[in-house]
């Protein structure tokens, strides 16, 4: 493989990594009572990969000029440094190379033909509107709680799927603020459904509904919506089993607000450390799946969660296509999903195996009772991008940052984009080996 052909991948890698250097000298200089190196490298990482943990206090431990600098790599992370990247060739009249061209449609439009320079300028564009739009709504509902630099930093957080806040437990004081809520979950939702779908809507609204959405939109946004609604029912039943005498409004407001946050926002109205496992595990569930391909997301998406849904039901039924909505995917497509979900699974098997070492792998069990779920929630929580906790993130070693350094970095980057990285050094075969059976179950 050439260089030329090699650069597409590279590129967000080192762009990633250069962000979150740059971040973290600028957090590191601009901190009240000055931020260890350790720290702001572990924050930066966490605003560039927009999951949202974080081992200080953002609103205490900074000065206006440092959250300032997490906002921007916030909205750096948010956007990606590839598109501003290309974006910045092409205000400059540079001229983007063929591979980057194909490397950037097929993240985030899944075509290769299509013009780059609009595309670009209608997302800065669309971005700039909906979080300016949010900023608006949030100072407006909050009732005096949020100052003008605060409204604009929880957008751009919302937005980006970050979940930084400048409140130290959250939005929990604001659990019963309706306005708010709303405001942050439409504007996660925006985030989480990707580049591509908010420019097929907005186009699909522009020409009065005459032009059809796409398969993949459709998908996206079916999938989407059953995700938000089915996850809210499945935590509002495991809430009010062990608060019946909470208010009906609030269960039901508090339920819907954590499923559109668990998939890759990680703001929170509620203390994860008080919930119950039934709770968590929903959670963790909703943070594995994440949100749409192209967005500001992670997780594994919902596309692959769709076709893995579809694959298995294939299956039971005995048929030899997967279909969804009429389109049977390739084989090709099922293979990817399949890579990916493994991959995933043994990164996060890794994760915790590696957090349970670096966090009190020389006691026992009956001293550290409850700390494996805590561990596997932080774990799930950083792969998928997502950044609740259960409180555990500020008492880690400096072994245990690194861990959560490194696996917030994958989560961002993707094992797709591993996998397809490595697809490219495959070769076409010209011959085939015997087949035979091997028993299974």
């Amino acid at each position: 493989m050439t260089k030329k052909t090699l650069l597409p991948f590279i590129l967000p890698v080192a762009a990633f990594i250069t962000a979150i250097i740059a971040g973290a000298a600028l957090l590191h200089k601009f901190s009240v009572s000055t931020v260890s190196w350790v720290d702001a490298l572990f924050t930066a990482t966490s605003a560039v990969c927009v999951t949202g943990l974080s081992v200080v206090d953002p609103a205490s431990a900074l000065t206006s000029e440092g959250q300032t600098a997490l906002l921007v790599l916030i909205q750096l992370g948010g956007l990606g440094i590839m598109t501003y990247s290309s974006l910045a060739l092409y205000l400059l009249r540079r001229r983007v190379t063929l591979t980057d061209r194909l490397a950037v449609g097929q993240a985030l439009l899944h075509n290769t033909s299509f013009d780059l320079g609009r595309f670009l300028l209608r997302l800065v564009a669309m971005t700039c509107t909906i979080e300016i739009v949010g900023a608006i709504l949030l100072y407006f509902f909050a009732d005096g709680r949020f100052t003008v630099f605060s409204a604009i930093f929880h957008a751009v957080s919302a937005f980006c799927n970050a979940g930084f806040s400048l409140f130290p437990d959250s939005l929990l004081s604001m659990a019963t603020n309706t306005g708010v809520n709303f405001t942050i979950m439409l504007l996660i939702i925006l985030g989480g459904l990707g580049f591509a779908v908010l420019d097929e809507i907005h186009l699909w609204l522009r020409q009065g509904r005459t032009r059809r959405l796409t398969f993949i939109t459709k998908v996206i946004l079916s999938t989407s919506a059953v995700l938000i609604f089915g996850g809210a029912l499945a935590l509002f039943v495991s809430r009010i089993s062990y608060l019946p005498e909470e208010p009906l409004s609030t269960s039901l407001l508090t339920s819907l607000f954590q499923s559109v946050s668990a998939r890759t926002a990680g703001f929170s109205t509620v203390d994860m450390s008080e919930m119950t496992n039934l709770y968590l595990l929903f959670m963790i569930f909703l943070m594995v799946i994440g949100g749409a391909p192209g967005s500001c997301a992670g997780g594994i998406k919902v596309t692959t969660f769709r076709a893995l849904g579809a694959f298995m039901l294939a299956q039971v039924r005995g048929r030899e296509q997967v279909v969804i909505d009429n389109k049977a995917l390739d084989a090709k497509t099922i293979n990817k999903v399949v890579s990916l979900i493994f991959i995933a699974t043994i990164i996060i098997c890794l994760a915790t195996v590696a957090l349970n070492l670096t966090e009190g792998g020389n006691l026992s069990h009956g001293e550290l009772r409850g700390q494996f779920l805590e561990i596997f929630f932080e774990v799930v929580s950083a792969f998928g991008t997502v950044g609740l906790s259960m409180g555990l993130t500020a008492k880690l070693t400096t072994a245990g940052k690194c861990v959560l350094i490194i696996l917030m970095f994958i989560g961002r980057i993707g094992p797709i984009w591993l996998l397809t990285t490595l697809q490219q050094f495959h070769s076409n075969l010209r011959y085939k080996v015997p087949e035979t059976d091997l028993p299974i179950g």
